[in-house]
């Protein structure tokens, strides 16, 4: 590592001021900035009272990322493998099958597990993560900014929240217009006002409807329908709807059921709200407000109850583990560009978010989710919090010292 920073710090005179590459530098400060940090130096007042700069928040995020990316390995592939030995399937044809081969289709083999899912995980990845750095990597180029590692975080979450079995292409136009119309319209990093990663799944959602719902799209077996808790909830019986369940509320919160492939496991949300909280990387004001909302929400349409809607029967505590709630409230909510900033906001921001996401999920039988429209409409309001938050204690100096 020493002789590759020596060869970085040559090559540094080509990228600076004058130098004969100047127009890259910024491509080259990201290559440099990311594998051995950024030599930069606060010069003037006021100085941040802590060591932590942008680059290791982001590589906080990412470890806190970590188990739902092993989740997101293994369960994809344990769905997969588990209907290929219920069917009596021999597997995937192409190279994955070639690749599976080695290690077979077994759902109690944890390797053929993790082998499986990383076939579908990974490429949606780097789809992603390539698709997405040539469009930061063009914009920094234009305006001359550094090229700032926040993508990291914004391709390993877009790749989480969706199925595993959606087409590459669609991915890459799902980032690409997270990125440009979500970020880089408004001025880059820290100038988006709503999650880039969740404005692409919305695009991708309702511009192509048939990858992105349904029974089909959560296990990576073509033909085999594979139906979430949620669509179990919504399609029973109003009086019957504990019982025409086949998921129990343990599966649901350890993650072994079909689903987004990253965003299944409350168990592995709860690992990464622990790190994030425990760096003060998240607000943990938003993970309480939106968990407290969403509980007000969801009791009062159970403590209601329905003869006709089945979505009112659901106990609150099955809200919690069901489809993206627990992943939204730790990693989306909580994102410090787009949610609410000041004390007060963070918990008006939160309640809202927690309260629509129950209200969209239970009251909308077309739309049995409602996290990441829950976010991204809280994205929206959250500006508008901190202004009146802001307002209301310049009014209230004025009148302790008028």
């Amino acid at each position: 590592m020493k002789a590759l920073s020596k060869i970085l710090e040559d090559a540094g005179r080509f990228f600076a001021k004058g130098g004969r590459f100047a127009r890259y530098y910024s491509l080259y400060e990201a290559v440099d900035s990311f594998l051995f940090g950024s030599n930069q130096k606060t010069q003037t007042a006021p100085h941040v009272r802590d060591s932590i700069d942008l680059k290791r928040i982001m590589s906080t995020v990412i470890i806190a990322l970590m188990p739902c990316v092993l989740m997101a390995l293994w369960n994809t592939g344990y769905q997969a493998n588990s209907a290929i030995q219920v069917l009596g399937l021999s597997g995937p044809d192409g190279w994955r099958g070639t690749l599976l081969s080695f290690v077979g289709c077994d759902p109690e083999n944890m390797l053929a597990n993790f082998v499986h899912g990383a076939l579908y995980f990974l490429p949606v990845y780097l789809v992603t993560l390539v698709v997405g750095s040539f469009w930061e990597g063009l914009f920094t180029l234009i305006r001359g900014h550094e090229f700032s590692e926040a993508f990291l975080v914004t391709s390993l979450l877009f790749a989480l929240i969706l199925p595993p079995t959606i087409p590459l292409w669609q991915v890459a136009i799902g980032i690409s217009f997270g990125v440009i119309f979500a970020k880089e319209v408004f001025g880059g990093v820290g100038r988006n006002f709503m999650n880039p990663a969740l404005v692409s799944r919305a695009f991708i959602f309702f511009a192509y409807p048939a990858q992105m719902s349904g029974d089909q799209v959560w296990t990576a077996v073509d033909g085999i329908t594979g139906a979430t808790a949620l669509s179990q909830f919504a399609g029973a019986r109003p009086g019957e709807i504990m019982d025409s369940v086949s998921i129990t509320w343990l599966q649901s919160f350890l993650g072994t059921v079909p689903g987004s492939m990253g965003e299944t496991s409350t168990l592995a949300c709860l690992f990464g709200a622990f790190i994030l909280l425990i760096t003060g990387i998240a607000s943990w004001r938003i993970m309480l407000s939106m968990l407290l909302g969403g509980l007000i929400c969801s009791g009062f349409f159970w403590l209601q109850g329905s003869a006709v809607h089945p979505m009112y029967n659901i106990p609150p505590h099955w809200h919690l583990v069901l489809g993206g709630f627990a992943f939204g409230l730790v990693f989306m909510a909580t994102d410090p560009v787009s949610a609410a900033h000041t004390a007060t906001g963070q918990w008006l921001f939160g309640l809202l978010v927690g309260g629509l996401a129950i209200l969209i999920r239970v009251a909308n039988p077309a739309y049995s989710e409602g996290v990441m429209l829950a976010i991204l409409l809280g994205n929206v309001f959250a500006p508008l919090f901190d202004y009146f938050v802001i307002q209301a204690n310049i009014k209230r100096r004025k009148l302790r010292h008028g």
